[in-house]
Formats: C-alpha cells, structure tokens, sequence
C-alpha cells in the first residue's frame, strides 16, 4: 500500500536519515523502534508528506507522492509528539475545526464528531475546554484529529509519552480496535517497547538514521537466537561487581533496568558459578537469578547498545 524507497535526509553536512526502506501492507499495524536521534520522526515527516527528502522517493499504490501528495494528504492521519490541538476550544470544537480543514460536509461532518469523540472516550467533556484536560485527555483528542477524516493510513508518532498508566492502555487498546475492526494501516512509534509487543506484527529498528533490522517479532528475536539471557536480580547496585561480570568471557552485551542485571551468553556457555562467586567477593545480595530466551528489548540492546529511551 504504502513504500519508502532510499529514502534520506540530510541538513547541510548531517545526514539524519540514510537510505531508508519499508513498507506497509493494508491492514497491517507496523512499529518503527529506535533510541532518540534515530532519525525516526524526520523518517515520519517525510513520509507523510511534511518534509521533502534530499533523496529517495515514497509510493502510495506505486505512484510517487513527492509531486502530488494529496492522494496521500486524503487517506492519512497523522498523531505528531508534540501536542497539536487549541486549548482554548473545546474538544468537539477541536475537531469540528480540524473536520472543516478537511472538507467534511457540514451534516456528515457533526456525525462524524459523535463518532470520534466515543472512539476516544471523550464524550462526557466534548463540551469542556481542552486547557482544562489531563495530558491522556490531550493524547487522546490528538489522536481524535487525526481520526476525523476517517483515514485509511494512520502514522502515530510516540503517542502516549508523559501520561497515566488508565490513558495508555486506553490508547493501546484503541489503536488495536482501529486496526482490527476499521481495517486501518498504522505506522507505530514509541520509546515503549512492551506497546510494540502489543500492536505490531512486523517491526524496523532505526538507528544512525539507517534500518538496521527488520522482521515480523519472531524474525527479529531469532537475532539472537543462539543466545542466552541472565537475568540477575540483587539487592543494590554493585558497579565493581557489574564491572567485573562485564568482563567475563563470553558476556556478549550486559544491561541494567533498575536493580536488574541482563548478560546476552552464548546458549552453550555456563556462567551461573562465576556470577555466584563474583557476587559472594563483592558482598552482593542476589535475590534471584533467571535464564529465559532473549526479548525484543534484549534484541534492540543488541544491537544498537542503547535503551529505547536513551
């Protein structure tokens, strides 16, 4: 339905975008992973049509949009990260205003409202002042405009930063409803690798401004499929200790999320001795050890060395 071919970027001597290639198939919902500076939102703007390329070309049913974008302008919506909405309007003025932009007719343009304003879970305060809303209501009605126009294509720039745990799951599940009962396509971005667990079937992992994998989620763990996982929960942090387990042979990449240490092994490579007697001359508490394959947050750690929130 929709293909980026080579497509690139560059500001004066950067180049923030590399030869980039993906597509999407109708009906399918897509994630587009990488640390910050990967050169994901510039990759978005330019797709959808907001920002030219230096270089590459991106097809809508294989006719270029560089010239004439708007047959794609029609079928897309998009959700940026930054709030784009008036906060001194009210939700349902919010998306009358953007549905006008649009062109809707003016009796099809009030059902459709009704519409939107029940997919988000806004009806109760389409009448309430946008400045007056939490940052999930704000998310949410962002969502709803790029909803009015009832796109084919929706591109979702990490939609659900900075809000409650409630208005995240609400977003997650609408983003699945849409996809799975309107049929809509969706390109996903977000710094949450769990939300891409959920929604996408097929993912691209960016960094340096280049696709550095891509695959359905079975694909792109089978990267390290030959590896191992430790996870070695203790009781404080031991940098000293997580030095030296760092050092140990073998240890192909070793990460920490809180008080939890993850070493990627080789499967046939046994470390649990070592790791016990680290811990016994460092003074450390382990609280527990776990071996499990290794997860799409370990893959991405793999290979781009940063955390998605880096």
């Amino acid at each position: 339905m929709l293909e980026v071919i080579d497509l690139s970027k560059q500001f004066k001597q950067t180049k923030v975008v590399n030869a980039v290639n993906l597509y999407l198939e109708k009906g399918e919902t897509v994630g587009l992973l990488g640390p910050n500076g990967a050169g994901k939102s510039t990759t978005i703007s330019m797709i959808s049509s907001l920002l030219k390329p230096s270089s590459g070309d991106v097809r809508l049913h294989n006719e270029s949009i560089l010239r004439t974008p708007e047959k794609l302008r029609k079928i897309l919506g998009v959700v940026p990260q930054e709030i784009a909405l008036y906060m001194e309007l009210t939700a349902r003025e919010n998306l009358v205003f953007f549905g006008k932009m649009h062109r809707i007719p003016t009796k099809l343009l009030q059902t459709r409202v009704d519409e939107v304003l029940d997919i988000i879970g806004l009806k109760d305060r389409q009448k309430d002042l946008v400045k007056t809303f939490s940052g999930g209501m704000k998310r949410r009605l962002n969502i709803g405009v790029a909803l009015i126009h009832s796109p084919e294509i929706i591109i979702m720039d990490e939609p659900t930063v900075g809000i409650d745990p409630q208005s995240r799951n609400h977003i997650l599940e609408t983003v699945k409803r849409l996809n799975e009962e309107q049929d809509i396509t969706v390109l996903y971005t977000s710094h949450y690798m769990e939300e891409v667990e959920f929604l996408c079937k097929r993912i691209y992992i960016m960094d340096h401004g280049e696709v550095i994998a891509s695959g359905s989620k079975e694909e792109i763990k089978n990267i390290l499929s030959t590896e191992t996982a430790i996870n070695i929960h203790i009781e404080m942090i031991n940098h000293p200790f997580i030095e030296r387990l760092r050092d140990l042979p073998n240890v192909q990449h070793l990460s920490i999320n809180q008080t939890t240490i993850t070493l990627i092994i080789p499967r046939e490579v046994q470390l649990l001795k070592d790791i016990f007697r680290l811990a016994e001359e460092h003074q450390v508490n382990v609280l527990a050890v776990n071996i499990e394959t290794p997860s799409l947050e370990d893959v991405f750690l793999h290979l781009t060395g940063r955390k998605l929130r880096d």
